[in-house]
């Protein structure tokens, strides 16, 4: 396996010629634990690396740490030392969403992806406004967004092919396919976007059949599948960890966790961006600060009232809008409050050569 195979190019080659003279060798990272990663590197070997402190003490947030899909410089071990992450590079693209819970920080879901595919159904997980979030997410990692309506053979063609023109709708940018993967018809489409060096990250819900097209396109029992509940249309047993997986035919394919929360982890110039023809009525509302709640005069309640604009778009414009605002105060809060930790545990090295040592120790350089 070539490194131009597994996605390298000559942004990539330009980014690692300031480490190529150190010894150092190009590795992309394929699978991430608690203690160390797992990458290949030319000729498609697998190693398993270990981060050095200086990279974890420069990282600003959990987000900047080398993630999945990361191209990285390594200086290989040997039998007595393990092999090393020594830097980064920089990323193409970034798929994240924001952290389950409370935090302000990004999880990332996959780094340097060429096309996000997400899969669903026309059934108990055809959710438009979830739809409308992973659309968000995929137009600020800027990867292409395709969307699988899948097990087309439970359900009669035309509900599929009716949710696969409401989902659609949300979305130009978009490509929207009908597929079954028992039928094979999933892997068909799938096949068409994936060439030597792209990289698919396939997301969705628990249960979608997202194992049944990865087995299906790696030619194997990749991802242990299971039936699905048919009362809760949940799968019994799904992919667990994250993983890129190369593929027979060439191009990389990361499987993900099915994702019980899209929580928002973008800003206000794409959620403008993903619901344009919600931000072409702000223009006409009477008061430029309307909130688009109470406010006399507001355009898109009156369209709303008008049946021009679904109720419950609306509705998740604005729940969107929230939580947007509220992820960019805990940002703000956050960085004051590392700010104020910074001031309090200020390095008071007397001298010169001191105080460059105690930096060099607190970024754990060697």
């Amino acid at each position: 396996m070539t490194l131009k195979e597994l996605g390298w190019n000559d942004d990539l080659e330009k980014a690692f010629a300031a480490h190529a003279g150190k010894g150092w060798v190009p590795a992309r990272l394929i699978r991430e634990t608690v203690i160390n990663y797992g990458a290949f590197i030319k000729g498609g070997d697998e190693i398993d690396v270990i981060l050095c402190g200086r990279v974890w003490h420069e990282a600003a947030c959990d987000a900047d740490l080398p993630a999945v899909g990361d191209w990285v410089a390594v200086e290989l071990g040997d039998e007595n030392q393990p092999s090393v992450i020594r830097a980064t590079l920089p990323r193409r693209t970034c798929f994240s969403r924001k952290m389950p819970g409370n935090s302000s920080q990004a999880q990332v879901i996959g780094a340097n992806i060429d096309i996000v595919a997400v899969v669903t159904d026309a059934g108990p997980d055809f959710n438009i406004r979830r739809m409308e979030r992973y659309f968000m997410l995929i137009g600020r990692s800027g990867a292409k967004a395709v969307v699988l309506v899948n097990k087309s053979d439970l359900f009669p063609i035309e509900q599929s092919m009716a949710a696969a023109a409401e989902i659609a709708a949300l979305w130009d940018g978009a490509s929207v396919h009908v597929t079954s993967a028992v039928s094979g018809q999933g892997l068909k489409v799938l096949k068409k976007y994936i060439k030597k060096g792209t990289t698919m990250c396939i997301v969705g819900s628990s249960g979608v059949g997202k194992s049944t097209l990865v087995n299906q396109l790696y030619g194997e029992e990749w991802q242990w599948t299971s039936e699905v509940n048919e009362i809760t249309g949940k799968g019994r047993h799904t992919t667990t960890s994250r993983e890129l997986v190369p593929l027979r035919n060439g191009g990389m394919l990361i499987d993900n966790p099915g994702m019980r929360e899209i929580q928002m982890w973008t800003d206000e110039a794409t959620l403008r961006d993903s619901f344009a023809d919600v931000e072409a009525l702000t223009a006409e509302c009477k008061f430029s600060d309307c909130s688009h709640r109470k406010d006399a005069k507001c355009a898109i309640r009156a369209a709303v009232e008008a049946g021009t604009l679904d109720l419950a778009r609306y509705e998740n414009f604005l729940n969107l809008e929230n939580e947007i605002a509220a992820l960019k105060k805990r940002s703000e809060k956050r960085q004051m409050a590392v700010e104020r930790w910074a001031k309090r545990n200020s390095v008071k090295a007397r001298n010169l050569a001191d105080r460059i040592q105690l930096e060099k120790d607190a970024r754990g350089d060697l």
